[in-house]
């Protein structure tokens, strides 16, 4: 299926590795070109020479919790070619006790997770709206409407992109710029995957177990009991992203943990 997408130019936060390198590889094999971004120059730089083959790839590194590298990603896409797309989807987790965190501990996760999205969207929005056209997709999770007990935290954050996400659609109504939000199921990346080997071998039980006990304990109303895979995400972004009569909405791909119909 082609979604039109050829010559559209995509701007993925957090896209050196997992869902987010996903993303940019699902966008590059419907023709679009990707601007990427990580914490690091060297993250940045093996992503493009791992994405290169299928297309135009540039990025630059930058710590999104800083305004003025938020900034200068902002600048440099602009500068490439502009911006089509912008897909937020850089953030952080962590399993923590609630009564362990601290102010300081809320403040930096709401500075990763969310107001990085605000920073970027407050960039990228008015410029989106003066062209009448473009796309903004942001990560929330399944854990914004069903959150986690032992990632209040985390759950808080993903919580507040979905709010975001249906208030900046509200200043999109009479154009054809739209912005959505996808929410993710837990999802195999790499972050993930060095928890739970970490988690087995404190255990000193097999990752496979683990794994089972996870979705029996923690997410027993998962019906496909096992891990999302980051390209199942970046598929949904992607559509998301080219889909014209798509805006202010919240897309699952949660593997049906969260039991509703809507």
């Amino acid at each position: 299926m082609d979604l039109d997408l050829k010559g559209k130019r995509a701007l993925i936060t957090g896209s050196g590795s997992g869902i987010g390198k996903a993303t940019a590889k699902a966008f590059l094999q419907e023709g679009a070109e990707v601007v990427v971004h990580g914490l690091t120059q060297t993250e940045v730089d093996a992503c493009i020479a791992d994405l290169s083959p299928l297309g135009t790839v540039t990025g630059i590194a930058g710590d999104l919790t800083n305004p003025e590298r938020t900034s200068s990603l902002c600048q440099f896409a602009l500068k490439g070619g502009g911006i089509d797309i912008l897909v937020n989807n850089v953030g952080i987790f962590s399993v923590q006790e609630f009564t362990d965190l601290t102010d300081d501990d809320w403040i930096h996760f709401f500075n990763v997770n969310v107001l990085s999205a605000v920073r970027m969207s407050r960039d990228v929005l008015p410029i989106m709206l003066k062209r009448g056209s473009g796309a903004i997709v942001n990560l929330a999770s399944e854990a914004g409407v069903k959150p986690l007990p032992q990632m209040i935290h985390y759950s808080v954050t993903k919580t507040a992109m979905l709010g975001l996400t249906r208030g900046m659609a509200e200043l999109t109504k009479g154009t054809e710029v739209r912005i959505n939000s996808v929410l993710p199921g837990p999802t195999w990346t790499e972050g993930v995957e060095a928890y739970f080997d970490g988690l087995a071998k404190q255990k000193g039980e097999p990752l496979e177990d683990i794994i089972q006990y996870y979705f029996k304990i923690d997410e027993p109303t998962s019906l496909i009991q096992r891990f999302v895979q980051a390209d199942e995400v970046a598929r949904t972004i992607v559509t998301v992203a080219a889909n014209k009569a798509a805006n202010g909405a919240a897309y699952r791909v949660e593997g049906g943990i969260v039991r509703s119909i809507l």
